[in-house]
């Protein structure tokens, strides 16, 4: 069974940093490209960044480079999503997952919450 669990979501405030981990199981992780995701409240999904199967390669929409790197721990079916410069609209709920095809998700997990207030 497919499953991946979001963590480290968080109230921080504005250039703060916050690091969301997610943890994979049920599949091979570690020859899937994986994707984070975010989704303000009342918004649709927003595609942040995904990284290679090796971690060769990660891309980032134009809003967070720079300040958000993703990374990958293959031999822990782990991936990770460090952000500085927390930025209020930074807030929202985050997804990892995989099989992004420029909308949606195939498989994601249940989200984690990053707040940016002061």
């Amino acid at each position: 069974q497919v499953q991946l669990v979001e963590s480290g979501g968080a109230v921080v405030q504005p250039g703060s940093s916050l690091t969301l981990s997610c943890a994979v199981s049920g599949f091979n992780a570690r020859h899937t490209r994986m994707t984070w995701v975010r989704q303000a409240a009342g918004k649709g999904i927003e595609w942040v960044g995904g990284i290679s199967s090796s971690a060769s390669f990660t891309t980032y929409r134009d809003s967070v480079k720079g300040r958000f790197t993703i990374s990958r721990d293959n031999a822990k079916n782990m991936m990770f999503l460090e952000m500085t410069d927390l930025r209020s609209e930074d807030t929202a709920t985050y997804y990892c997952g995989r099989g992004w095809d420029g909308s949606r998700l195939s498989d994601r997990g249940q989200g984690t919450q990053v707040i940016v207030s002061s």
